[in-house]
């Protein structure tokens, strides 16, 4: 892999979301987002106008009786939301960050579990939730970002987003400042894992826990105040909060993708120098790039054109941005980095974009540890690793056993300043997730090397055991499986054969479709994919081998994080 060298990170650490909220308008009037409105004109907001916005907003919810009380936030990602969860935060308060692809009884019986006061939502919620603090139990006053005229005027449980911040504005010039920190242990943010009303888990974040690892993120990523980003993930998970803040804490420019239909278009526009992506993004950023390859007959042009690159750079010539320019125009330009995090990457999709100058930098986190547990570091990565634990936290090996490279491999376990205060309202299952000696068990299977570089090798959920005692982490297969051009996805698991009680590796495909002439001939599709099965068996030891391969001709369901939902296959 590439190395750069280390330098140093130009950054204020932050001591707490209000302090976060001040010290940005220290940046003037440099631009911090740009945006799109609803009739896609370009907006643009600095850094000044931002941090009174935030003030603003929190002077609002004080304003109108919400200081210190639940607020949910949920819509797109947008200038509002991001004013909305800081000042919530920084008013004293406490922010729910919803999904908004879930059903929306779902949602209305999070509110109901997480005892949610009020909600800001945005104008594709203002159907679905046009009576619900007249109905709900607990949520007393809707907030919407963008109201439609003669649905609120009347109703004294919706007050419009640009009335409460009028009252913000009123309250500032009265004298409101935020309120003073005492306690950065208390809970300020309350996250729902996937899974439904009944299986899901609600997380309890500090703001010692958000604040540690903002830090962290600033102290690790490659980024600086010169960076240009464009947000694409959903702006409610852990991670893309973390990046988002953290760049603001940069002082880096931050644009907003209005629509996965329009990422190119808006990577052409905004021309980011780094990206925060989940791994399937990074794989269908590459598809693309191997699919138009071969639509214009240069896939063999390609491939000698990275030969010669990695030769020439091996003597310190390095004429990537020339040779590929083509290539990362689609991005942009002058995309020079990627951070990586939310699944495994596998590692050649890390050396492919190296190829063509764009380094991927893989993280690694939970929610429960607001998300950020180890970053690889920029300056010294190593192939397949996430990199060591981050500046707030210590991570450790509960040991299993000692795996075939020599290094004890088993549980990861993580104490630091970045671990949840626990779930809400299960005391128990809180209990289940901590050692006696309070580490925090992350249910992740992996080892460190020597110098405390991190190798995740798989779910302990998903572990397979085998007859004769070996455990099989499909995960592992799975990245094997994925290299072959001509599956799209698979899903490896254990499946009893019948009659028997033996355990039989099984891998379920879903096949590249445009990859084979006749998309309708399945008998040949099948045959030729377990072929290629077999050729990758001879690389994995025998236990590890696929002995059945099952097709399905759809997609698999995937959360609203791109993971493939594993509970639903069997």
């Amino acid at each position: 892999m590439s190395r750069k060298q280390q330098t140093e990170r130009i950054f204020t650490p932050i001591e707490s979301m209000s302090h976060f909220a001040t010290k940005i308008g220290k940046f003037g009037d440099k631009t911090a987002y740009r945006y799109f409105d609803k009739d896609r004109n370009l907006l643009s907001l600095t850094y000044r106008n931002l941090s009174a916005k935030i003030l603003q907003q929190a002077a609002g919810y004080h304003a109108a009786g919400l200081a210190g009380k639940r607020i949910a936030v949920i819509g797109e990602t947008s200038v509002e939301w991001v004013c909305s969860y800081v000042a919530a935060i920084a008013s004293g308060g406490v922010v729910i960050p919803m999904d908004r692809e879930l059903d929306v009884e779902q949602i209305k019986g999070f509110f109901t579990f997480a005892e949610v006061d009020a909600v800001v939502y945005s104008r594709s919620f203002n159907d679905k939730f046009a009576t619900l603090a007249k109905d709900h139990p607990t949520v007393s006053l809707q907030i919407p970002m963008a109201p439609v005229k003669g649905t609120w005027e009347n109703e004294p449980t919706i007050l419009p987003y640009a009335k409460l911040m009028e009252m913000g504005e009123e309250a500032v010039a009265a004298g409101y400042r935020y309120p003073e920190v005492t306690d950065l242990n208390r809970m300020v943010e309350m996250l729902f894992t996937s899974g439904t009303t009944g299986s899901s888990k609600c997380v309890m974040l500090s703001e010692k826990n958000i604040v540690s690892v903002v830090n962290s993120a600033c102290a690790t990523v490659d980024f600086s105040p010169e960076d240009s980003i464009v947000s694409v993930l959903p702006i409610h998970h852990t991670y893309e909060l973390a990046i988002m803040i953290s760049a603001l804490n940069y002082g880096m420019n931050v644009a907003i993708n209005d629509s996965i239909k329009h990422v190119l278009k808006n990577f052409a526009l905004f021309q980011p120098t780094g990206l925060v992506l989940v791994p399937l993004f990074v794989s269908t950023m590459n598809k693309r790039i191997w699919d138009e390859a071969r639509k214009g007959g240069k896939e063999a042009l390609l491939k000698n054109m990275t030969k010669i690159s990695r030769e020439l750079r091996k003597i310190n010539f390095d004429f990537r941005k020339t040779m590929f320019k083509q290539i990362t125009s689609a991005f942009g330009g002058n995309l020079e980095k990627i951070v990586c995090g939310g699944a495994a990457l596998n590692p050649e999709l890390a050396e492919n974009f190296a190829e063509f100058g764009i380094e991927i930098y893989e993280g690694y986190g939970i929610t429960e540890c607001a998300p950020l547990i180890a970053v690889s570091p920029y300056y010294n990565p190593k192939k397949g690793s996430v990199g060591p634990a981050v500046p707030c936290c210590q991570v450790r090996i509960e040991a299993d056993h000692v795996n075939d490279k020599g290094y004890t491999e088993g549980e990861i376990q993580v104490k630091g300043d970045n671990v949840m205060l626990g779930y809400y309202k299960n005391p128990e299952e809180t209990a289940n997730v901590f050692t006696d000696d309070g580490w925090f068990c992350t249910g992740d299977i992996g080892y460190m090397d020597n110098d405390g570089y991190i190798f995740i090798t798989g779910r302990k959920k998903y572990v397979i055991v085998l007859e004769n005692g070996k455990n099989v982490f499909p995960e592992e297969i799975e990245e094997y499986l994925d290299r072959i051009e001509t599956v799209a996805e698979s899903v490896v698991l254990g499946r009893k054969t019948e009659g028997s009680d033996e355990i039989v590796l099984t891998a379920i495909v879903y096949p590249q479709m445009d990859k084979f002439e006749d998309p309708k001939d399945h008998e040949k599709i099948e045959a030729e994919i377990r072929a290629q099965v077999a050729k990758m068996n001879k690389k994995l030891v025998s236990y590890k081998q696929i002995r059945n391969v099952t097709f399905r001709y759809e997609p698999f369901e995937r959360t609203t994080s791109r993971k493939i939902k594993r509970h639903l296959i069997r």
